[in-house]
């Protein structure tokens, strides 16, 4: 067997299928009641998905014995080893308990010389060698040939038990460490959130209000705003004439389309020079992205997509990009100063919302995505702050609506969006100031996204370590395991002799007196 990596003189290379029996599963017929809801606890590759913890008991269903004895799945005992073999391969836990499992797994039974605790961090470790001895076309599957032949590290049985606390404490650390920075991402977002409140309901520039005297207010500003809206449209509606080679007809200006108004009487007071204005009245127009197959190749139209949009920030990572030449460029492509609306998502996800100020251009976004385009794009943080706040989740909360499981709220909707429009003096104070702790809480938030990735790697170093014989100091009293792997092969090959008697032994019949 060719040797994988350096391991200790005391150590001795393997595979699997000598020293552990490997054990695949299968699945009861699911049109057979009698075969279902029994006392066998039953996994699938499913329930290990998300699943961090080193031992399962049950997953999310169970059979009957009569199930477990009319299919190919098999009870394993308490520690084996349970290994995904195919959609993935490699999650892996240790069966605290008799368990079954689907054909979706090999799994491993050691033998007493080997800890289950020992070959479960083995296999965290190794599962690139069991994706490469994957095969499959539609996705890779692990066979039980291939999965015998893994090669496997046998280390001295009393190095194994002082490898595993070692990797049981290097992981509670790094698990401790972990809760702590999760606790201050948490932290981090209820302050953010507290702050875009106070921002939304005008507490965070009170005093700045008492030192700066009212030059105009929220209303006049909305009235001007109102104007360069009607404008707009006119200015576009001529453009379209002129394309087409043709005179604007008469009473043609009556045909713009008021903006949708909210009843100032059912919501709730503002501070004083404050007025109510919906998203339509800002705006000239709301697009939904594209529904086009993106492509990751570095080449094109990078476009936004949901996982793009985090609450009031973009996230540039895991851009996939739309050809140049495609048809719906240039109409699809973003502003400086965009509002990007999330219209699809889980309940909790639904109307995140970030501004678009230019990077990267050019740039376009994908169909679960609104763009707001604004009258003026230097109110866009705004919209999206009050988009954000608990006023906007508050609001997003009472119009959405459920389609196929997941929570849509639509464009026509998002128009009519009422949010508190400050006097524009204060309006840049407000973005000043949120502007500045949303900035401090996306650096702290990117530091701390960066040491969990660290926390990724340093596992699988610890873990690298460990299974190369530099994680813990040899004992030269320790049994040897080229000693180790003789008593597993004697008492393995004992078990199939007491399993399988010769043919004499079987044929010998006692003879009449």
């Amino acid at each position: 067997m060719r040797e994988q990596w350096r391991i200790p003189g005391t150590w001795q290379w393997t595979t699997l299928g000598e020293v552990t029996q490997v054990v695949g599963g299968g699945t009861p017929r699911t049109a057979e009641p009698d075969y279902w809801n029994g006392d066998i606890p039953w996994v699938t590759p499913a329930d290990l998905s998300g699943y961090d913890r080193k031992r399962i008991g049950h997953g999310g269903r169970s059979i009957t014995g009569t199930g477990l004895a009319r299919s190919a799945a098999r009870l394993l005992p308490t520690g084996t080893v349970l290994f995904s073999s195919r959609a993935p391969i490699g999650y892996v836990a240790i069966a605290a308990n008799p368990i079954a499992t689907n054909q979706g797994f090999k799994s491993f039974v050691p033998p007493p010389e080997i800890r289950s605790c020992f070959l479960y961090y083995y296999l965290r470790f190794a599962k690139f060698l069991a994706v490469e001895s994957g095969s499959g076309t539609t996705f890779k599957e692990l066979s039980k040939k291939r999965a015998e032949l893994l090669p496997f590290p046998l280390a001295p049985l009393s190095e194994q038990h002082r490898i595993v606390a070692r990797i049981d404490s290097l992981f509670a650390k790094l698990d401790e460490g972990i809760a702590a920075l999760e606790r201050t991402r948490s932290a981090l977002e209820r302050y953010r959130a507290s702050v875009l409140k106070a921002a939304v309901e005008g507490r965070l520039t009170e005093q700045w209000r008492k030192e700066n005297p009212l030059q105009e207010s929220g209303e006049e500003l909305l009235e001007r705003i109102l104007a360069e809206r009607r404008m707009c449209w006119e200015d576009e509606q001529l453009a379209k004439f002129e394309a087409k080679g043709k005179r604007p007809p008469k009473k043609w200006k009556e045909k713009y389309k008021e903006p949708v108004k909210q009843d100032a009487r059912n919501l709730p007071r503002l501070p004083d020079g404050w007025c109510w204005a919906t998203v339509d009245q800002v705006s000239m127009g709301i697009t939904y992205g594209s529904s086009a197959k993106t492509s990751p190749d570095f080449e094109g139209i990078p476009v936004l997509r949901m996982g793009n949009i985090q609450v009031g920030a973009l996230d540039l990572a895991n851009l996939k990009y739309l050809p140049l030449d495609h048809s719906e460029f240039p109409k699809l492509l973003l502003a400086n100063g965009d509002v990007l609306f999330n219209r699809t998502n889980s309940a909790e996800l639904v109307g995140k919302t970030a501004v678009y100020r230019g990077r990267p251009a050019p740039c376009s976004f994908a169909s679960y995505l609104i763009s707001v385009r604004l009258i003026r794009p230097r109110q866009a943080e705004v919209v999206a702050d009050a988009l954000n706040s608990a006023w906007g989740r508050a609001w997003i909360a009472s119009v959405v609506s459920q389609q196929v499981g997941q929570a849509n709220v639509n464009g026509t909707k998002l128009r009519a969006f009422p949010f508190p429009l400050p006097p524009e003096t204060e309006q840049e104070e407000i973005m000043r100031r949120s502007g500045t702790v949303a900035e401090s809480v996306t650096r702290s938030n990117g530091a701390i996204t960066a040491f969990l990735r660290q926390a990724i790697a340093l596992r699988q170093s610890i873990l690298r370590r460990a299974m190369e014989g530099r994680l813990v100091a040899q004992d030269p009293e320790d049994e040897p395991a080229s000693v180790l792997l003789e008593r597993i092969r004697t008492e393995r090959e004992a078990g199939k002799k007491k399993r399988h008697p010769t043919r004499r032994n079987r044929t010998t019949r006692t003879k009449a007196p």
